[in-house]
């Protein structure tokens, strides 16, 4: 039996992207800082001269999907992260982006075979979204993290059956 796992320790030659929803950038800019937080504490590099992290920003979540896709299947990168923020309204405006985006995100992934972190928050009120942005703790690091263990796991699986 082979065991795979991914580890945090080995990313200094880790290339990730980060697309971050501009809506809300109350909320998703938080995320970001501590996502860019995460990656810089394991060995990113996330200076802006950096050459192993690139953040593009989309106007909303529903735009996440097609520039994922677009950063995904340039071959550049060993992850892509998504960061946004859906919060509930009076419409049902709120599970049309929620579901739109969360397909489009879960089939880049599927379809490029490069893991794509979903970070986007899908909250009832703006006090749960900073709340899940760093009042209480912050989901932009835990989204940094599970981009380098899948980024880390993948290399093992790859190097593991070949």
């Amino acid at each position: 039996m082979t065991v795979f796992e991914g580890r945090f320790t080995d990313a200094a030659d880790f290339r990730i992207a980060v697309v971050v929803a501009r809506f809300n950038d109350l909320v998703t800019s938080k995320l970001l800082s501590g996502c860019l937080d995460c990656l810089s504490r394991h060995g990113v590099d996330t200076q802006e001269t950096s050459t192993q992290l690139d953040i593009a920003w989309v106007p909303g979540s529903f735009e996440l999907p097609i520039v994922t896709k677009k950063l995904a299947n340039s071959g550049q990168y060993q992850a892509v992260i998504t960061l946004g923020a859906v919060i509930r309204g009076d419409t049902p405006h709120f599970d049309v982006v929620v579901g739109e985006a969360s397909k489009g995100i879960a089939s880049v992934s599927r379809e490029t075979g490069i893991p794509v972190v979903f970070g986007v928050l899908t909250t009832d009120t703006m006090q749960q979204a900073l709340e899940r942005a760093g009042i209480k703790s912050n989901l932009g690091w835990s989204y940094g993290l599970q981009a380098l263990e899948m980024c880390s796991l993948m290399r093992t699986i790859d190097s593991g059956i070949s």
